[in-house]
């Protein structure tokens, strides 16, 4: 189980690294795929690990001036309550109903990532687009439509970290490249930084509700985690974002596949 840990924190931690995105639902649905664990289980797990590796992707974005901080502020402030609401939403609802929403975001979110990838440049100024960056400055030109759209898929997102026990980043890339003109890689970083603020309100929850941890699995788990997004931050330089996207959209539905056999099987 503790090689398990490894591997799984690795891959995660690069999912993170590369796409700003898909951690969280990665370590999930290994935790309960491949372990044979329970979503009550993993989903603690999980988000200790995802958070802890988001804010050392952050600090990476920072230090190369990605992050919108206002922004992931913002995002973080509106989430941090959804969150708690999120917890308690998934403390009363059936094993199955959550699994089985958990598999269908997964292939809304996969089918997304594949058609932007085919019907627009990776990197191009999104037509849908409510809220601008200042071309001089790099930052958003702040007002009411702005501050609507960020704080919008700053409680969506918290609301699925507490509900699914993911980082919400499934949420915010995709919402930031399809309603900002945000570049993919100043999205990565700014949704890994309100990964980590909002993750930590989601794991604080979770411990204050008496959540028991495998104290060595978790630790393994969440170190190896950081590890996976440390190399992910550095290869993601080395490859064409079109392709880093695909890639992840395609393994969201192989993954969500799996899930929805184990609903029917269970």
């Amino acid at each position: 189980m503790l090689a398990a840990a490894i591997v799984i924190g690795i891959s995660v931690g690069l999912i993170m690294g590369l796409t700003g995105a898909g951690g969280g639902m990665l370590a999930l649905s290994a935790l309960v795929l491949l372990l044979d664990w329970n979503m009550a289980q993993a989903t603690p797990v999980a988000l200790m690990a995802v958070t802890a590796g988001a804010f050392i992707g952050a600090i990476d974005g920072l230090r190369k001036n990605l992050v919108r901080y206002r922004a992931a502020l913002v995002m973080a402030v509106m989430g941090a309550p959804l969150a708690v609401v999120g917890v308690q939403v998934a403390r009363v609802l059936p094993q199955r109903w959550l699994m089985g929403s958990f598999a269908l975001i997964l292939v809304w979110v996969g089918i997304g990532l594949i058609r932007q990838h085919r019907h627009r440049a990776f990197d191009a100024e999104s037509l849908h687009a409510l809220a601008y960056l200042n071309p001089l400055t790099g930052r958003f030109i702040w007002g009411k439509p702005t501050a609507m759209v960020i704080a919008a898929i700053g409680g969506m997102a918290g609301f699925m970290t507490g509900l699914l026990g993911v980082g919400g980043g499934f949420v915010i890339v995709p919402l930031l490249r399809r309603y900002t003109n945000l570049s993919m890689h100043a999205a990565v970083a700014t949704s890994l930084m309100t990964i980590g603020l909002v993750g930590s309100v989601g794991v604080a929850t979770s411990l204050m509700h008496g959540v028991l941890l495998p104290e060595q699995f978790t630790k393994l788990f969440i170190g190896s985690t950081i590890a996976g997004m440390l190399l992910g931050r550095r290869v993601v330089a080395l490859l064409p974002a079109k392709t880093v996207q695909l890639a992840f959209a395609i393994l969201l539905l192989v993954v969500a596949l799996s899930m929805i056999i184990k609903v029917f099987q269970a």
